[in-house]
This record gives C-alpha cells, structure tokens and sequence, in this order.
C-alpha cells in the first residue's frame, strides 16, 4: 500500500505529516470544483441534454470500486428487458484520430483503452468512446438507434445531464479518511451520497438504502490458447498473481477467498501499459482489463480470470421503475 493510501484508509489520519501538508490543498480542491458544480447548476456553464435518458455508473472517490463490472451488467440487463442500451465511455488511456469512436472485437487498448475492450467482449450493444460525453451520447442515439445510455464513469462530468445516477462504493474502503483529495481520496463530499438515486457496495455488506454487488468468479482462460480453460479449484501449483487496477488487494482478496496459493503479489499502476518483461515467464493470473493488455505475448502459462457482477432483484426492479418513469416524462 502507497504511503498516501494509509493517509486515506487508515486512521487515525491525524498522525501522517503528509495528510497536514495537502490540506490546504484539499481546501482548493473543494472551492474550484463547488464553483464549477454551481456554474452548471445556475447555467453559467452549458449542460448538454441529450435525447435519450441516461444513466451514469461513477463513484465518488478514486481507485477502482467496481464500475466496469457495472456498467456490463446494466448492458445485459436492460438488453433482456426490451431496451436498446448504447454504453459511453471516455476511453481512458487510449488514443484515437477520430471521435465519436465505435468500439468493435478487433479494437485497441492503445486507441481505445482497456476497460472498453473489455467490455465488448462481454456485450453486444453498442459501445463509443468519446472524451466529449455529451457528444458521444447523442452519437448513440443518432448513429445506433439506441434508447438509452449507460455512461462509464463522469459522475462528475456535469456537461452531460443525467437521468439516474448510481454510485459504486468498494465495501472495505468506502470513504476512507472522508477527506476531499488529496489528503482523503474522495473526489466530492460524501454528502453527494444522499443525491444519487442507487449507491451500490462492491463486496461487502450493504447498509439500508444501499445495494450489494458480489464478484462472482467464472473459469479461468488462457491468454495465448483462449479455449484453454480452468476453475478456480483446478490450479494445483502455487502462482503469480498480478493487477493493474485501481485497488488491486481486492483481487488478491478473491484469490484468497477461493483457496488460491499465491506465490508472489505484483501490483501496477491503474491502467498500466503492459510491455514484454513485466510479468514473469511462469504460472501468471491477472485480471481480465489487465489480459487484454498482455496478450500479444502472453506466455504459455498466463490466464486471467473473468468476473460477473450479482446484485440483489431489488436494485434491477428499482432500476425498470426509475427508468419507465423518466421516459414517461
């Protein structure tokens, strides 16, 4: 764990140095985005309304919590019920020449970014990266006919009106040290909490007016042999577990779970950019945002291991309710 990870998550927070030196920082933090959040409020600055209602699956502080997850499970869900979703994304760490850009099977991290690539491998609907929301939103509708849009992430990009907002929470660290980054790692106050329409516990036990997701483990796939597969069960040495993600102690904490012998833990930066040489020529098991990067030149031995997001019925009934009554609007 980074040194300003214990700031955030372990108390009490008072006793780190560093936590009084990015205060004032902290107090900045806070005063420029509550001016930009009534800027939008008061229509000082434009925000866009587009022609379809949208959803936004965000979260309040940095560091994963669980959004891709998600965002597939809205997709497959709303798909099952009628709708013609079209997922938004502003494809962090990826570059294209044009946007809107169409996310297919045969694109890029590099043009596109990891978690969209992902998540086609696991949805049908359509799918565009776009760093400009609202731009790439209205391209939905206009280019894909689709009824509603689920946006990755922009929680706080206000440029783009929402029609329902859901947070997803990691149920270990929540809010940490309920500091405004960065010296806590919320991104708003976690009053912000009491606005959205769902918040969403990635893990852990889910509180009233809150919803649990659980991470339920499917086979492992091999990244160079793809119809190689294993269980979880089936891994009989121990092995190298490696994350590029935003808290990689959850996946390590899933290995756990399932009685996975693990040899040595290597951690990288969210979105890492894996290149030949980072990983070890042995037993490997990463995440699947992480595969998608590596398989190029995967060795023998690599396999990730895809997840599915479990939520309770009560949140998918909730989420037809609020919807059918945003489009009745």
């Amino acid at each position: 764990m980074r040194m300003i990870e214990r700031v955030w998550y372990q108390h009490p927070w008072y006793k780190w140095p560093v936590f009084i030196v990015l205060f004032p920082l902290t107090v900045l933090f806070w005063a420029v985005s509550r001016a930009r959040k009534v800027a939008y409020s008061m229509g000082l600055k434009a925000s866009v309304k587009v022609s379809a209602p949208v959803i936004i699956v965000g979260n309040i502080s940095v560091g994963g919590n669980g959004k891709t997850p998600m965002v597939v499970h809205l997709a497959q869900f709303l798909t099952e019920n009628g709708y013609r979703p079209g997922v938004l994304s502003r494809g962090y760490g990826g570059h294209s020449d044009q946007y809107p850009c169409t996310v297919i099977s045969t694109s890029e991290p590099t043009e596109v970014g990891d978690e969209p690539v992902l998540m086609r491998q696991h949805i049908t609907c359509p799918m565009v990266v776009d760093p400009k929301r609202a731009r790439g939103a209205q391209f939905l509708i206009d280019a894909h006919h689709c009824d509603v849009i689920i946006c990755d992430d922009g929680l706080q990009h206000y440029a783009l009106q929402r029609d329902i907002e859901i947070v997803v929470m990691d149920g270990k660290r929540r809010t940490g040290n309920h500091f405004l980054m960065p010296s806590g790692p919320l991104r708003e106050t976690r009053f912000r909490l009491a606005e959205v329409d769902f918040v969403v516990i990635n893990g852990e036990h889910a509180s009233v007016n809150e919803h649990l997701m659980q991470l339920v483990p499917g086979q492992l796939v091999n990244l160079k042999y793809p119809n190689r597969r294993l269980s979880l069960e089936q891994l009989d040495s121990p092995i190298v577990a490696a994350a590029g993600i935003g808290h990689p102690q959850r996946f390590y904490r899933l290995l756990e779970q399932h009685a996975v012998v693990i040899k040595e833990c290597l951690s990288f930066a969210d979105h890492h950019d894996f290149q030949e040489g980072d990983l070890p020529k042995e037993r490997v098991l990463m995440t699947e945002k992480d595969a998608v990067k590596c398989q190029q030149f995967a060795y023998d031995d690599w396999w990730y291991l895809p997840v599915n997001a479990k939520l309770d019925i009560n949140f998918d009934q909730q989420l037809l309710i609020k919807l059918r009554n945003k489009e009745v609007r």
